[in-house]
């Protein structure tokens, strides 16, 4: 079953040689001796016609006569390897080239009748059983003064024919079979360019179905098959960096649940089995109440996850003023900013700055944002927000003061539920989706976000929008 394709290909030039050989020797044998009987019949016809003209005046009762004609016709005979006769309007041969001269009269034709030609100008036969074998006959009239004196036939074996048809069949079965080696040459070299790399990325598929996901498909060529596999091959790193990915990323969501449902049952059951007091309990319930709050914005990331990757959450274009949403933003966490005495700063570039972008998306862009940069901020510190134009392009920036993202961690700040060390802030209880959902929102703008950070000094996340047009 494997080699099923290659063993069609094989059959197919198996049966291409086989129908090709009885073709030839069938249908071409048949066609070229009809076409060589053809030939040799017209011109034992147009010889018989010139023969006819010649013998008209000649004198068959005179017998030096008749040898002379003999003679002549003999040579003629010899020279067109055809047996000539010469008879009487009722059918006494007078002459024939194939006897000897004394022997060659005054036999006579059984049933001579010259009708039985018809139109057709020569015929295969016994000629009225004269002769023992098949023979191309042909049998003109001599006349004169509108009077038939007799008839010439021309007859040529029928065996003539095979000797010509052999003579033109070998060329063609040879040239038949070069053609089948070259036909044989190309299937070599389909095999070696397409079934052995189309083999090749069979065994590949094979080995990915199984699980094998870090084969490598050996087929480098420049060809469509080269193409197929280096698809293949990518296409298999991919799906093997996405198992790992989905790994790790059960893995998180697993710790980052479980750590505050460890914390809420201990609570809990601590609460009724009175471990805890109760004049104690209200404190502890509103560390629960935290943990489930925990809880449901983790969710509540992994949900808008699921809807930016499936592509279940459209995005709604519309124009909006910018600056006007960053200050809504920037009011939400007017009481947070407070504990931490954190001030938020607003540069906005004009009064007013539309955009076009789907202005939920964007302002949940706003909050991760600032909610990161306080998160990560140290108390007494300042946060910038800036707007700018540049272009028919919108730059928003969101700057903080903090202590900088490390260069090993830089790149990996938009991995789902990635987490740096505690030096990055106090604040432990993030979900580590806020920025992959930033970076899925941004993208799906066709838009760019990038980072600029130093450790010790702060991080400042910029990213673009269009400007409405004509506002």
């Amino acid at each position: 079953m494997k080699n099923a394709l290659y063993f069609k290909f094989l059959l197919a030039y198996v049966i291409l040689g086989v129908m090709g050989i009885l073709t030839i020797s069938t249908l071409g044998s048949s066609l070229i001796q009809h076409r060589i009987l053809d030939n040799i019949g017209e011109s034992l016809y147009k010889e018989a016609i010139s023969i006819a003209s010649y013998q008209a005046d000649a004198d068959y009762s005179d017998a030096s006569d008749i040898e002379e004609s003999y003679n002549n016709l003999k040579s003629l005979s010899n020279y067109q390897d055809a047996r000539i006769m010469i008879t009487n309007s009722s059918g006494v041969i007078l002459l024939d080239t194939g006897l000897d001269f004394t022997a060659s009269s005054d036999s006579k034709l059984e049933h001579f009748d010259p009708s039985s030609f018809g139109t057709d100008f020569y015929q295969t036969g016994h000629f009225y059983d004269y002769f023992d074998s098949d023979m191309i006959n042909v049998m003109v009239p001599i006349t004169q003064n509108l009077t038939t004196k007799g008839y010439v036939s021309l007859h040529t074996p029928q065996s003539t024919i095979i000797e010509n048809r052999e003579d033109v069949l070998g060329p063609v079965y040879i040239i038949f079979m070069v053609l089948f080696i070259i036909s044989l040459m190309i299937l070599g070299l389909f095999s070696f360019s397409v079934y052995r790399p189309l083999k090749k990325i069979t065994e590949g598929a094979n080995e990915y179905a199984a699980g094998n996901l870090d084969y490598n498909i050996p087929v480098d060529t420049d060809d469509e098959m080269g193409y197929l596999a280096t698809t293949l091959n990518y296409m298999s790193n991919e799906l093997d960096k996405m198992g790992d990915y989905q790994h790790k990323f059960v893995a998180n969501v697993s710790h980052d649940f479980r750590s505050p449902l460890t914390s809420i049952k201990g609570y809990v059951e601590a609460i009724m089995d009175g471990t805890i007091p109760p004049e104690m309990q209200e404190k502890y319930l509103k560390i629960v109440v935290g943990e489930t709050e925990r809880l449901e914005k983790l969710t509540k990331s992994l949900l808008t996850l699921d809807k930016l990757d499936s592509k279940g959450r459209p995005i709604h274009i519309a124009s909006f003023d910018i600056n006007s949403t960053i200050k809504n933003t920037a009011a939400s966490f007017e009481g947070t900013c407070r504990k931490k005495k954190i001030t938020i700063e607003l540069h906005l570039e004009m009064e007013k700055l539309f955009v076009s972008a789907d202005i939920e998306q964007i302002q949940q862009v706003l909050y991760n944002l600032i909610d990161n940069a306080i998160k990560f901020s140290l108390n007494d510190s300042i946060i910038k927000v800036e707007t700018s134009e540049k272009h028919g392009t919108v730059f928003v920036s969101v700057k903080d003061s903090g202590v900088g993202i490390s260069k090993q961690s830089i790149n990996k700040i938009w991995d789902r539920f990635y987490k740096q060390d505690s030096s990055r802030g106090k604040d432990r209880k993030g979900t580590g989706l806020g920025l992959s959902i930033v970076k899925e929102i941004i993208t799906a703008h066709n838009q760019n976000i990038n980072v600029i950070s130093t450790e010790g000094v702060g991080t400042e996340f910029i990213f673009t929008l269009e400007k409405t047009r004509n506002v």
